[in-house]
């Protein structure tokens, strides 16, 4: 009993059942109230009335007086209900339809239910025992036997209703903790099938639009998103062994030519240099990969200030140039005044040098390269680099911001592929996304960002 306790759907059953309970109770003692008793108290407000007015007339007409009220009483009663018992102080009768003072009714004035022969018959009687004026003794009642009946009727209906509303409440109960249990256990199943490896599964929806379902689809989005994180992963770890492959063996290609030549100056200088090159190109995988972590994590928002976003286009624009220039390309930038962020200005700098790099790098000879920040019909700055270039396959579009990962017209390129991660890690962290779009011909990357407040 303990273990089915420790259940949340069990829990929730019993609460239920409880709760059902309460109400049949609530419901029971109104129906009490209202019908029987209703009765009880029409039967004491009769009795106290006619107790008055046998105590009036012995006040006014004394005893006399008060027998013959009593006795216009008795003769008045049609359904021979009413009982009525006047004695002097020693309980000898003067008067009434009771040959006797009845031994259950005590010398202490108030109400009494007693069983009391009357008219030759057992029944139950509801009377008010008073003491009047001179000491004499009046008692007044009714014959409540039919309603004692309809009462222990009443009860026992009441009882039967208890127990089919208990049945109706644990069976409800039951159906309650079913139904819990049974989508609990849906979540359950695919748990434990993805600890198994079926990472594709997910908790199947009922189309309720219960909170269930609500449920059900948060914790679908959360496995999609830890898959896509393991996917990422996983493509990340083949990514780092392929592309560090070639530069490390080159690397130990190069040493041990090294070791092999015979010793001079010139020779070993040079092998010692590509050495260099090639490590420094595997250190600037790992910075770039850090960089992305550190941006993950959110803690450059600290850093945030106010950012002049012309002056930053300009300065970008500048510093490629030369390159620009030297590839015979066409480097024009335009931005509109007053344009003003919250965000880390040399994380910015750098998104919009690498997408630059990227335009420079992959725009043929004679192309032309555009650099603007604009307001955008949503409100936020757009910062755009367009180019003239290959672009990027529309299929390939939602990948290209994959770490590592190179498309067909970038496989024999210079880079590793984390350009566009990185600026994709700086839109996210500034509040804003990198959105990559068709330029006929070319590939026009935008950078959506807040203004700043």
């Amino acid at each position: 009993m303990p273990k089915l306790l420790r259940s949340t759907a069990t829990r929730l059953a019993l609460v239920f059942a409880i709760l059902f309970m309460v109400a049949a109770m609530l419901l029971a003692g109104l129906l009490w109230w209202t019908t029987t008793g209703y009765l009880d108290r029409e039967t004491d407000a009769v009795i106290a009335a006619d107790t008055r007015a046998i105590g009036d007339r012995l006040s006014d007409f004394g005893l006399a007086g008060a027998v013959q009220t009593m006795n216009e009483r008795i003769a008045a009663d049609a359904d021979n209900r009413g009982i009525y018992l006047l004695t002097d102080p020693r309980l000898r009768p003067l008067g009434g339809n009771v040959d006797a003072w009845p031994l259950k009714v005590g010398p202490r004035p108030g109400w009494y239910e007693i069983e009391l022969v009357h008219r030759d018959r057992l029944h139950v009687a509801r009377l008010l025992h008073v003491t009047l004026p001179g000491n004499f003794q009046l008692l007044v009642g009714r014959d409540v036997q039919d309603r004692v009946e309809m009462r222990n009727l009443f009860l026992r209906g009441l009882v039967w209703a208890g127990v089919a509303a208990l049945t109706f409440a644990f069976f409800g109960a039951w159906l309650i903790r079913r139904a819990v249990e049974r989508r609990i256990e849906g979540i359950n199943r695919t748990a434990l099938a993805i600890v198994q490896g079926d990472l594709a599964r997910r908790v199947p929806l009922r189309d309720a639009d219960d909170e269930f379902d609500q449920l059900v689809a948060t914790i679908n989005r959360m496995l999609d998103q830890i898959q896509q994180l393991i996917e990422g992963v996983r493509n990340v770890s083949n990514a780092i062994a392929h592309d560090l492959r070639t530069p490390l063996a080159e690397t130990r290609a190069r040493l041990e030519g090294l070791l092999r030549q015979p010793a001079g100056m010139d020779v070993s200088l040079d092998g010692i240099a590509a050495a260099i090159a090639d490590i420094d190109r595997l250190i600037g995988v790992f910075n770039a990969l850090l960089r992305l972590a550190e941006l993950e994590t959110g803690l450059r928002r600290a850093g945030f200030a106010s950012v002049d976003v012309p002056a930053l286009l300009d300065d970008a624009a500048e510093l490629y140039s030369p390159a620009a220039d030297a590839k015979g390309l066409d480097l024009v930038s335009h931005a509109d005044t007053g344009l003003v962020l919250n965000g880390d200005r040399q994380l910015l700098a750098q998104a919009i040098g690498n997408l630059l790099d990227n335009a420079v790098k992959y725009t043929p000879a004679g192309g032309r390269i555009d650099v603007r920040a604009e307001v955008g019909t949503d409100g936020r700055i757009l910062i755009s680099v367009a180019d003239s270039g290959p672009g990027i396959p529309e299929a390939e579009r939602t990948r290209a911001v994959q770490r590592f990962y190179r498309g067909d017209a970038s496989r024999h390129a210079e880079g590793v592929g984390l350009g566009l991660s990185l600026v994709e890690a700086v839109a996210r962290l500034h509040g804003g996304e990198l959105r990559l779009d068709g330029n006929n011909p070319g590939l026009r990357a935008v950078l959506a960002l807040p203004p700043q407040a």
